[in-house]
């Protein structure tokens, strides 16, 4: 008989500490990692020590905000279709003050549209606090799609969410348009430090991101993501921070970037599709509210500024195990070796206990 209560225990470890500067916070934070691949724990701690040996550290600036929820409605032909859409977009004022009426902390920040025969996609975007703001976003659309509905002629019920938000999904339109927070990385590492820490050259990394990273994920068709690991980084974080892990699918999605600067190494992480949040669902939990609270994102903040902060945590963590891996990738053996040895003494020390 299964317990509809029971917990799935994930390992989970503190790692760094890593620092952080940039629009956000200035901060140096140990950082919580749940996951089964053990050997990332050092490595998002080798990247961690490189932040610590540089004087800004990881510069994370956040570039934008929202969330979005796109509804779907029937219209007569495309011609009704278009001329609703541009009713709707008269209406963004009336439409503001709808979502005000509905929630404290939701706000619609835009709406954009696209016509398909005679379907009309509406995606609603919002500012949305310190939730990730699924749930304040579908209620939000759920409002203003009766209203639409009751005033606005020629269209019908169609759906929710016509997929064109999108959730869950790895699309191009996230990273054009945004979802959630989009936050830049940016770590420049001295020569001494890439050789002394990471035990390779800059010329190396920059080869092998190009190859790998960029030339290799357009021949494999990736969808506007260019890298080796963000998912490893993302999951394990966010199932240590009480996210919604799905959303590791369009977190992932990212570019990461590197140059050669006379020796020193230029690296840069960009992830325009991150959703995290400090309140709402999975935060309850009383390992969740420890880690939030060791995070500093429990502190009294302006509405939205702990969910910025984790944000800019999270991608910072993201950066240090991308630079770390693809580090230990411009060695022959490297990856393997560590992987062998670190799995193989957490067996050891299993056996032990």
């Amino acid at each position: 008989m299964t317990d509809a209560h029971a917990i799935a225990g994930v390992p989970m470890r503190w790692v760094g500490p890593l620092r952080i500067s940039g629009n956000v916070a200035t901060t140096e934070t140990q950082v919580p990692l749940a996951t089964y691949e053990s050997p990332l724990w050092p490595s998002v701690g080798r990247g961690a020590k490189v932040s610590m040996l540089t004087e800004q550290g990881i510069v994370a600036t956040l570039v934008d905000e929202r969330m979005t929820r796109s509804v779907l409605v029937e219209a007569t032909n495309a011609q009704t279709a278009l001329e609703a859409a541009r009713d709707i977009e008269a209406r963004t004022g009336e439409l503001q003050e709808v979502v005000r009426g509905c929630s404290r902390f939701a706000r619609l920040i835009g709406i954009r549209h696209e016509i398909n025969a005679n379907l009309l996609f509406i995606r609603f975007e919002f500012a949305t606090g310190d939730a990730s703001g699924h749930n304040m976003a579908t209620l939000a659309s759920d409002v203003l799609l009766k209203r639409l509905l009751e005033s606005v002629p020629g269209i019908s019920y169609g759906s929710i969410s016509g997929n064109y938000c999108t959730d869950k999904k790895a699309t191009a339109i996230n990273g054009i348009l945004g979802r959630g927070k989009n936050v830049v990385t940016e770590l420049l590492v001295p020569r001494d430090v890439v050789a002394d820490v990471l035990r390779t050259t800059a010329a190396r990394v920059v080869e092998l991101n190009i190859r790998k990273n960029l030339l290799g994920t357009l021949l494999a068709g990736g969808i506007r993501s260019a890298n080796a690991h963000f998912a490893n980084m993302l999951l394990g974080f966010y199932l240590a921070t009480g996210q919604d892990a799905a959303n590791i699918v369009e977190g992932s999605q990212g570019v990461t970037m590197a140059e050669d600067r006379d020796g020193d190494l230029y690296f840069s992480c960009t992830l325009p599709n991150l959703i995290v949040g400090t309140v709402g669902n999975g935060k309850g939990l009383g390992f969740v509210e420890t880690n939030l609270t060791r995070l500093g994102c429990r502190d009294d903040r302006e509405p939205g500024g702990n969910a910025r902060r984790l944000a800019v945590i999270a991608a910072a963590t993201v950066l240090c195990g991308e630079l770390s891996l693809l580090a230990a990738q411009t060695n022959p053996g490297e990856l393997m070796r560590a992987h062998v040895q670190l799995e193989r003494d957490n067996k050891t020390a299993k056996v032990g206990a």
